[in-house]
Order: structure tokens, then sequence, then C-alpha cells
């Protein structure tokens, strides 16, 4: 199953995409997760952050599809190795695009291309609007939301 939310936000894209992006933004909003890429195309990325293995647990990994600033930001993306064993099989394609709108932005996310049973993919119309409505209130207010964890 596809996976497409679509957030309103009352900020430049500008800003949302340095809450996409920026150390900053994505510590505040992914859990305390930091983006490890170059963000050249076919480089790698990883989230890493607080988790299983550590302070530097590989929650996600992949590779840059697409990296046009204030526009979309695209990879493939394979849950880290401690939280599934055949992690390497498993991948999705995430895609975050802005548009303007008015005196917002439009945040379009896209998780799609979902290998086969996907374990992944039954928690993702879950976890999605979590990390978008954090997005949301981080790009908006410089705050981010309690979700009690």
């Amino acid at each position: 199953m596809d996976h497409i939310f679509n957030f309103y936000i009352g900020a430049t894209p500008e800003r949302v995409w340095h809450v996409l992006t920026s150390e900053e933004g994505v510590k505040s909003t992914f859990f305390n997760s930091v983006i490890r890429s170059t963000f050249q195309v076919g480089d790698d990325l990883a989230y890493v952050g607080p988790g299983n293995d550590g302070p530097e647990t590989v929650h996600v990994y992949g590779k840059v599809l697409a990296f046009e600033p204030q526009q979309v930001f695209s990879f493939l993306e394979h849950p880290g190795p401690s939280y599934r064993p055949n992690h390497a099989e498993l991948q999705s394609r995430v895609t975050f695009k802005l548009e303007p709108v008015g005196g917002c932005t439009r945040l379009t996310l896209i998780n799609d291309q979902w290998t086969e049973n996907h374990p992944s993919n039954a928690n993702a119309s879950q976890d999605w609007p979590m990390i978008l409505s954090n997005i949301k209130t981080y790009a908006e207010t410089g705050k981010t939301l309690d979700f009690g964890y």
C-alpha cells in the first residue's frame, strides 16, 4: 500500500526545507536523529540517533534519488540493521515535495515502491502523520510536539 499525505504549513518553503534537511530541524522532528548524507543523487543516506544500538543507531538507510532545494527530496530506504535481520531486502521510496500555496507551503509526502510483505508498511499510516505534524509544528512555532516518549 502506498502512503500519500498532504500538510499545509504556515511557513515558507525555505523554512520547511530547513526543518527537513538541517541537523537542527531533523534532530528536533525525527526523535533526536540526524541525517548523514552528502545529499548528492546516488550517495548514501542514513537517519542515525538514539535507539536499539545506543546513540548511533541506524534507523533508516538508503540512497538519495533526488535533492532539489525547497522543491523535492527523495530517497530509497531500508530499515536499520537492528530492526530486521533481512533489512537489505526490505525497501521503499520516500519523497518529500514542497510547493508554495499562497502564504504557506504544501508538504506532500509519498511513501511508495514497497517491497512485498515489508513489515514497516503497516505502521507507516500511523508513524508518518506524527512526524509530519511535528515538522509542521516546528516549522510554524519552533517547538515540537510532546508524544509522551
